[in-house]
């Protein structure tokens, strides 16, 4: 897969004209922008239109966990806005997964689902007093069954973690955000890697932030992550 259709650059801003100027100024090279919860929640669907119109493909990072049929419904309205990939949390459960599937087939748009395993900024050390082990791997695992069983199409894990996932359907999506190249600071991330470990490690596509977005020419740091994933 040519490096410009794995690169998503993550769009976390709280306004949309610096939004739609950073995509404009990072070219064709950037093929795939994500929107996340500040972006989304300061302009709504209208980031998600501007952008497409712009020629990108759309991941919406909702992380959306709620009943099942909020979420199914979410997805409807996601699908209908012609994002590519959105995320829910795996640990809303089964039922709440396989509502959000359910909605997506209804749909019959190119929508893809991503199950959201562990939150690379978490090393497993959280809430003691809740998760009897801190051995993260094993929920990622846990998590990304589920993801399998509800019929989803991928998955967002650390790239730590790919090493040891098992039974995964080809073609099944491993998004891994977290990515910071040689030397970078880690910031506010607890478990990341450099664009070519998250490859190598089997990630099909990789999200990078603040390393390209906060870069004094976000275009050459985009450029420098794809050669790095070449």
């Amino acid at each position: 897969m040519d490096a410009r259709d794995r690169l998503i650059v993550a769009l976390d801003v709280s306004r949309l004209s610096p939004a739609l100027e950073l995509t404009r100024s990072l070219g064709a090279d950037v093929r795939w922008v994500k929107v996340g919860l500040e972006l989304f929640t300061a302009a709504g669907p209208d980031a998600l239109q501007a952008l497409k119109l712009l020629g990108k493909r759309v991941f919406l990072d909702l992380k959306l966990h709620d009943i099942p049929h909020t979420v199914a419904g979410a997805v409807r309205a996601a699908a209908h806005h012609g994002v590519d990939l959105l995320t829910l949390h795996a640990s809303g459960g089964p039922a709440m997964l396989e509502a959000a599937a359910s909605a997506r087939d209804e749909m019959r748009s190119p929508l893809r689902l991503l199950g959201v395993t562990v939150l690379t900024s978490l090393d497993g050390t959280e809430f003691p007093e809740v998760y009897r082990s801190p051995d993260v791997a094993e929920r990622v695992q846990r998590f990304a069954d589920a993801a399998v069983a509800a019929k989803l199409d991928g998955i967002v894990c650390s790239a730590r973690d790919l090493d040891r996932l098992r039974g995964l359907p080809e073609g099944f999506l491993r998004v891994t955000p977290g990515i910071r190249p040689a030397g970078g600071a880690a910031g506010d991330q607890a478990r990341v890697a450099t664009p070519a470990e998250a490859l190598a490690r089997g990630a099909t596509h990789l999200v990078v932030g603040r390393p390209i977005t906060g870069a004094e020419d976000p275009a050459a740091a985009a450029r420098a992550v794809l050669d790095d994933m070449s």
